[in-house]
């Protein structure tokens, strides 16, 4: 049985836990050269915010538990997914539906704003997609 090709992951809640997983999951695939795209929408966006921005999650105390329980860190992983090449997608509805403008967005990611149809032609037919 072949290996899919690519990983596409929809990240849909901006918990800590779960964009945690999302970016394990990404960091860990794109780490053994599989391609991935990371497609956020929704309150996940929050995730990708400036940390100036209003609305950017706190995340400094989960962080902090992490690292010292000697777990890679969500900034460390999304650090990873930048360093290995993984794509990141915003999802223009998911912005207008949460009321955030695009420039409240990191700056040092290239991210790109589509839709669900950038998405899915993105994804690949012998791919993996999950939604975190």
């Amino acid at each position: 049985m072949t290996a899919p090709d690519k990983l596409s992951i929809i990240v849909f809640s901006g918990d800590y836990d779960r964009v945690h997983y999302a970016l394990a999951m990404a960091s860990s695939a794109v780490a053994i050269n599989r391609a991935v795209t990371l497609f956020f929408t929704m309150q996940g966006i929050r995730a990708l915010m400036r940390d100036d921005s209003e609305g950017a999650p706190d995340w400094a105390g989960r962080e902090a538990e992490y690292a010292a329980m000697k777990i890679g860190t969500a900034g460390e992983m999304l650090s990873a997914c930048i360093e290995l090449g993984a794509t990141f997608m915003v999802c223009e509805m998911g912005l207008r539906a949460i009321g955030i403008d695009a420039g409240d967005l990191r700056d040092d990611i290239s991210i790109t704003t589509g839709g669900i149809v950038s998405f899915l032609n993105d994804a690949s037919r012998h791919g993996q997609m999950i939604m975190i």
